[in-house]
């Protein structure tokens, strides 16, 4: 892995070899993979609303400013800028220093719930923690409220499964990667 700290010539690495490239593969594909699912069960519910002609004009207008709040917040600031390039970072680590253990929690281990700095494990479990809580009281409420936030949420749940696979594809084009966020005393290209 190669991650990209200066312009130097003494500041690169080795490109990957196929078989980490093979192994930063699959612990994205879970990644992905979990938020198609999450994808493909919120977009009815979040459809439901406008097919159903549940939304009047003022209903429509916070549908569409949430949504469009969710692409910037969630979509472009949480998953194009952070989450899709260190997890693919992660990811690209894992596949340099496979450990058995690593490889069966791949989806955990990429997304930085464990053997993470200290801060990155923090944001990494109150996220989950935070979104776990919100998707049970988003359940509870009626359409069209839940097809509103549902909508906004399906936004930024596809701008970051698009950003997760670029991440993917700039690693495996170019093997540089952004940082892994590790234990602190653990390098990078160890």
């Amino acid at each position: 892995m190669t991650v990209r700290i200066d312009e130097t010539p003494s500041a690169r690495v080795a490109p990957p070899t196929l078989r980490a490239k093979a192994i930063a593969v699959f612990a994205v594909a879970q990644v992905a993979y979990m938020l198609w699912s999450a994808l493909a069960r919120l977009t009815p519910i979040a459809l439901e609303p406008w097919q159903q002609g549940m939304l009047g004009g003022f209903g429509m207008a916070v549908a569409l400013a949430w949504a469009a709040f969710n692409a910037y917040a969630e979509g472009y600031r949480g998953f194009q800028q952070r989450f899709s390039p260190r997890t693919v970072a992660r990811a690209a680590y894992l596949g340099e220093n496979p450990r058995l253990l690593d490889l069966v929690l791949a989806l955990p281990f990429s997304m930085g719930l464990y053997f993470a700095h200290r801060r990155q494990l923090i944001v990494s479990w109150v996220a989950v923690i935070l979104i776990a809580g919100l998707v049970t009281v988003v359940k509870l409420l009626p359409q069209p409220y839940r097809g509103i936030i549902d909508g906004g949420v399906v936004i930024g749940l596809g701008w970051g499964l698009v950003s997760l696979l670029a991440s993917l594809v700039r690693y495996l084009a170019t093997g540089e990667t952004d940082d892994p966020a590790l234990p602190e005393g653990v390098a990078a290209n160890a």
